[in-house]
């Protein structure tokens, strides 16, 4: 990958708006998620693992309607649930790529913008343009992508917003050294950010990349949604992204530009979960099963990645056997990553057993990620349901505690099981054994899918 310039306060007047490079940065290696697997595994077999698994283990005796679930969360995750916010559903590249857009071409004085995946192409060059265009105007705009999964992105939109003033960082590039450090080559930002003027926030599943444009009409068209949101939460949508901006650049965005006075504008009570390697403890599993071990009516999951460890799995058969109905949706064959679907299938015959319910999506890659408990509580954001987003990834989650909100998504989220195909347990019994096979062997990757 191109060098990616960082930054620091300028000697002369110590102000982020006039930021000089550092010493170049040595170039990254391009990198696939494949070639990071078969990476990773060297750096495990030279011995240096990433830290030891926490296995969380609860019971929490309330309900997600019970005060006390609030806070909880307010108090053991954190930050705190906040009221008087607005978030609107924006489904598939047809309605998320514009209003993200729009958005960026609306700001006056800062844009902060973070992403996993940023590929050349048609989206990718609109939204270069337009962050190019916002800083050339003098707008602020900072950007980190993910050295892995923006391998795919051009040296030209590099420069392009480079050139224009655009202060683009690249989040852990890959040396040849780090090849014997697990951690470091693991360590993904997952985190899907943007924030407008400190303002206005948009999170959700969407990477910048011609994938995902259109509306999941084509195999060639994802299935996923992204969040337009509104109001005090938007601060910890910011916090979110300045935790990997100051990690990797040392600058320490602040003031009225990035944090103005937010009144409330809705009704939701909302937070932004952050999770990371460094955090060394898997919490964003913790919120999953908090979340889970607290329903008494319904779960519903939609996961591009479904790879439950031993904990998810206890935690959803639990719930079963308290009379919860649980329905997973998960991609059918249109997949990007057929080891970790290997993976997921493998591990679906205790669930399927205990009367979980399994739902293969069938019109294109699904790759939405999406938890509603109760239809009242809904975490929406990056992580999926695996070991890599609970302890390799950083990644930021939007929790939504309101039922009007958690009814609307509950009602894409029927409106999706019409495109899917029902997987029943005697149906998975009867699976070929070269899918047995594949499934064991795709199951020797699973702690770093």
């Amino acid at each position: 990958m191109d060098e990616i310039a960082s930054s620091k306060n300028c000697k002369s007047c110590d102000s982020i708006d006039c930021m000089e490079p550092l010493a170049p940065p040595r170039k990254g290696i391009a990198v696939s998620s494949l070639w990071l697997t078969l990476l990773s595994w060297i750096a495990i077999l030279g011995g240096c693992a990433s830290k030891p698994q926490i296995e969380y283990d609860f019971q929490s005796g309330y309900g997600i309607a019970d005060a006390q679930f609030a806070r909880t969360i307010s108090n053991l995750l954190g930050p705190p649930l906040i009221a008087g916010n607005s978030i609107k559903s924006l489904r598939n590249g047809a309605e998320i790529f514009p209003e993200m857009l729009a958005a960026i071409q609306s700001a006056r004085k800062t844009i902060n913008f973070e992403t996993y995946i940023y590929w050349s192409g048609d989206i990718g060059k609109r939204f270069s343009d337009a962050l190019a265009e916002r800083a050339a105007a003098g707008v602020q705009v900072c950007v980190i992508i993910d050295s892995v999964g923006s391998d795919k992105m051009d040296k030209h939109s590099m420069s392009q917003m480079k050139d224009a003033g655009v202060h683009l960082v690249e989040y852990h590039p890959l040396q040849w050294f780090d090849i014997g450090s697990a951690n470091r080559l693991n360590n993904r930002t997952h985190r899907k950010l943007l924030v407008v003027d400190g303002h206005l926030g948009f999170t959700g599943g969407v990477g910048i990349a011609d994938v995902w444009d259109g509306n999941a009409d084509s195999p060639k068209h994802w299935r996923d949604m992204h969040y337009r949101v509104e109001g005090p939460v938007v601060a910890q949508l910011q916090a979110a992204f300045l935790d990997n901006w100051m990690k990797t650049t040392g600058h320490v965005l602040d003031g009225v530009d990035h944090f103005p006075p937010l009144p409330e504008v809705g009704t939701q009570y909302a937070q932004v979960f952050k999770s990371g390697l460094e955090a060394g403890s898997a919490s964003m599993e913790l919120l999953f099963m908090l979340s889970i071990r607290s329903s008494q009516k319904s779960i519903c999951i939609g996961s591009a990645y479904f790879v439950p460890d031993a904990l998810i799995v206890k935690s959803l058969i639990q719930a079963r056997k308290r009379g919860v109905k649980g329905r997973i949706i998960v991609p059918g064959s249109h997949i990007d990553e057929e080891v970790v679907r290997k993976a997921s299938t493998g591990r679906w015959g205790e669930l399927l057993k205990a009367g979980v319910e399994f739902y293969e999506y069938q019109p294109t890659m699904y790759h939405t990620k999406l938890l509603i408990v109760d239809d009242l509580w809904v975490s929406i954001g990056s992580s999926n349901m695996d070991n890599r987003s609970f302890r390799l990834n950083d990644e930021a989650n939007l929790n939504v505690l309101d039922a009007s909100f958690a009814a609307e998504q509950s009602r894409i989220f029927e409106e999706d099981l019409r495109n899917t195909k029902p997987i029943t347990y005697e149906r998975w019994k009867r699976r070929p054994a070269m899918d047995r096979i594949l499934e064991g062997m795709a199951n020797l990757f699973a702690p770093l899918l």
